[in-house]
């Protein structure tokens, strides 16, 4: 008699998954087909409605490679700034990655992180990104110069984020992952004339990231979303601020699971939906090709932007080590270069 009430229960639980998996695919495709037209109507895109902008920048050459088309495919450490649930999809106990991204301007972004499996606790990660801005030379008014004014020397403005990321695998098919960050800027001194004193211009606080990978059992299909930069508002003086929150919907798949391919290959095909706080909707579209596991070709563009469009990639991995390098169009400025060295053990 408990046999058979064990079997009856186990079998309602598998059909409630069947039935939860439908659900969860018809969800996720209404919402990706939905999100274009928000906002449609009134074309607003929200420009400057946010700050700490350097949270935006995508810090890794693979993601970078594949037009931003990334919350499905990065794993391991290279996962962190994209969606935190990536990080429970690590291979190996120790994964980790450090970047460098040459930005407009002569702006430049140094990224790291660090991911480590826990057992049944699932997998724990730490993550920096550092901003430099170069040589910003102050000045404040002297009447009695020639010029008017008078330098005060550089004003060393910066920018970081730290963050630390749990994610678990809850089952063969959900992955759930967060991040707690906190991030801060400093745009230099002031002198104040009414005091004579010397004030700091710097801001931070918490921001939070959430994200889901969903495995609804069709071939290597795969579905996710995420949420980056949640976060109460940011003030230096009067007037608040938000950070640019962004709500990412994806899709990925190795295409070579339905059109024939070199069996020692993959060609792994991403789109993203994304819904920025301070634009209208955007579209990510990423491809790459995996020879033998060492040779990855990557392409991607993106839509709905004033400067960027497409990109283009390689990665080499070998021995558990890997580089990775990104070529991305910025429009009317210099295109943008990412490389990426990480290494599993």
């Amino acid at each position: 008699m408990i046999g058979f009430i064990h079997r009856t229960a186990k079998g309602r639980m598998k059909i409630s998954m069947k039935r939860l998996s439908k659900y969860t695919i018809v969800a996720f495709l209404a919402i990706f087909l939905l999100m274009p037209n928000v906002n449609a109507q009134t074309d607003l895109k929200k420009i400057g409605q946010t700050g700490l902008q350097f949270l935006k920048v995508d810090m890794h050459a693979r993601a970078a490679g594949m037009g931003g088309a990334s919350i499905m495919t990065m794993g391991g450490a290279d996962a962190l700034f994209y969606n935190p649930a990536g990080t429970a999809e690590m291979e190996t106990g120790l994964d980790f990655f450090a970047s460098q991204v040459g930005w407009i301007a002569d702006i430049s972004y140094l990224a790291t992180g660090v991911t480590k499996t826990m057992g049944n606790l699932g997998t724990v990660g730490v993550s920096l990104i550092t901003a430099n801005y170069g040589d910003i030379v102050g000045t404040r008014v002297d009447a009695g110069s020639e010029d008017g004014y008078v330098t005060t020397g550089n004003l060393g403005v910066n920018a970081s984020a730290v963050g630390l990321t749990w994610a678990r695998a809850l089952s063969d098919k959900f992955r759930f992952g967060g991040t707690v960050k906190y991030a801060s800027q400093q745009l230099g001194e002031s002198l104040m004339p009414e005091t004579n004193k010397t004030k700091t211009n710097q801001v931070g606080g918490f921001a939070y990231d959430f994200g889901t990978m969903f495995y609804p059992g069709f071939k290597s299909l795969k579905l996710g979303m995420s949420f980056t930069n949640f976060s109460e508002q940011f003030k230096y003086e009067e007037e608040a601020f938000e950070l640019p929150l962004t709500f990412k919907l994806g899709v990925a798949m190795n295409l070579f699971d339905l059109i024939s391919g070199p069996s020692n290959s993959s060609l792994n095909f991403e789109v993203n939906a994304i819904h920025p706080r301070d634009y209208t909707e955007r579209v990510h579209l990423g491809g790459e090709f995996l020879y033998g596991n060492m040779l990855a070709l990557r392409g991607g563009y993106k839509t709905n932007y004033d400067q960027e469009s497409f990109s283009m990639g390689f990665g080499i991995k070998m021995s558990g080590f890997r580089v990775d390098y990104a070529y991305s169009a910025m429009g009317d400025f210099d295109g943008i270069s990412r490389i990426t060295v990480g290494a599993s053990f």
